[in-house]
């Protein structure tokens, strides 16, 4: 079904962003975010079909915490039917922090190959509910067609991954990142750590923040504090 689906889609856009739009279909939800993940300061969106999905992939970001994280860290699919009722010990600052945004369930799964870790898938739905034992077997597909994808090569070249060739969303956060670790003479993850700390003392998105730093509307000394 996916594969049929893949082939009679719109072939104009990218195949991940296809991926995602079959997957929101198939699996009834709202909305379907796609990344990939090395740590919990270094991911890169690659697909987000709407607005709010975004702002959950921000979130998630400027906090270091949320289920797509969880998913990637420990392997599994993270299934959560009612986000605002759930007690949630991994991530309770971003469960705080999503009680006005119209996600009413949340589900994460790694993308993995192997003992390779990828990243992580995030589906969203404004109702609350579980997927079902169908649902969750058609979502495993899908993050193993995405795996596949993101593994390939450009057959252009054949040594490459195709992704290498993406624009890097987080460039105004590295750039921040290393205005900070010029002006403290601090590591790189403690320059990240400030950001985010500013971020959500003001609260605001680590994004948000980079920008200001890197236009100097804020100045580094800033975040000179312990």
């Amino acid at each position: 079904m996916l594969l049929l689906a893949l082939r009679h889609g719109d072939e104009d856009k990218p195949v991940i962003a296809r991926i995602g739009r079959i997957c929101i279909g198939l699996l009834r939800v709202d909305g379907a975010s796609i990344s990939l993940i090395i740590d919990t300061d270094r991911r890169e969106v690659l697909y987000a079909s709407d607005e709010v999905v975004a702002r959950v992939e921000a979130l998630q970001f400027s906090l270091g915490e949320g289920p797509c994280f969880e998913a990637f860290t420990t392997d599994r699919p993270v299934l959560v039917a009612d986000l605002h009722a759930a007690t949630i010990s991994p991530w309770p600052i971003f469960a705080a922090e999503m009680a006005d945004q119209p996600v009413g369930a949340i589900f994460a799964f790694p993308l993995t190959r192997g003992a390779i870790r990828l990243g992580a898938m995030d589906l969203y739905r404004e109702r609350t509910g579980s997927l079902s034992a169908t649902d969750v077997a058609v979502a495993l597909q899908v993050v193993d067609m995405v795996t596949l994808v993101v593994l390939g090569t450009d057959p252009r070249t054949m040594d490459a991954p195709w992704w290498n060739d993406l624009p890097t969303n987080r460039a105004q956060v590295h750039q921040a990142t290393g205005m900070l670790i010029a002006a403290l003479h601090i590591p790189a993850h403690h320059a990240l750590a400030r950001l985010r700390g500013y971020a959500f003392a003001g609260g605001r998105l680590v994004d948000d923040v980079a920008d200001d730093l890197v236009a100097r509307r804020i100045n580094a000394l800033d975040f000179d504090k312990p």
